[in-house]
């Protein structure tokens, strides 16, 4: 019982400080003084980390319901590796890389009254669908931290009971994480 509340403290402050992390790695004036052509490759990526995160994702869910438990551990513990790149991988190019706008079609960094018209619709659409992956991934994090954590400890009735929230919200994360990419893409410099 004592060492669950060591790990459930440990996967608390880490829930804490990847936003805390990336808020300050994001917004600070820090500059990290990386460029080249690479850095403008990183949101391509990241799609493919995204995508790749979305299929494996269903392949350990169906392995799990064809009680293929050796192949599920290795396909979730491939979407965590792959989780935690793309999270390094974000925060390298948004601290290095000025914010694309949505609909921004000149690339003047100005999202004009013409430029909005064009977009319309679609705009609210790739806002929702942002915001939505964004907010999601933060609380995705400790119930995925915590499915690891009983699965790795056995406690297989909780890990169960912790995925039924955690595997539909880590899908719907990594499948608009693809579809914001794939909206904003063409505003790229």
């Amino acid at each position: 019982m004592k060492e669950n509340k060591v790990y459930l403290r440990i996967i608390i402050a880490i829930s804490i400080a990847i936003p805390l992390v990336v808020a300050i790695l994001l917004y600070s004036p820090l500059d990290l003084g990386l460029s080249g052509d690479w850095i403008k490759a990183l949101p391509k990526l990241n799609a493919l980390l995204n995508s790749t995160t979305s299929v494996l994702l269903i392949l350990a869910l169906i392995a799990i319901r064809k009680r293929k438990v050796s192949l599920h551990k290795k396909l979730m513990l491939s979407c965590l590796v792959l989780g935690t790149l793309f999270l390094v991988s974000y925060v390298v190019y948004h601290s290095n890389s000025t914010s694309v706008i949505f609909g921004d079609s000149n690339k003047d960094g100005i999202l004009s009254a013409d430029e909005l018209l064009k977009v319309g619709a679609l705009r609210t659409i790739y806002v929702f669908t942002l915001l939505s992956h964004i907010g999601l991934s933060f609380v995705v994090v400790p119930f995925v931290l915590l499915a690891f954590y009983f699965a790795l400890t056995d406690q297989i009735t909780r890990h169960k009971k912790i995925v039924k929230f955690t595997f539909p919200v880590w899908l719907y994360v990594s499948v608009t994480g693809v579809i914001v990419y794939l909206l904003i893409s063409p505003y790229y410099l």
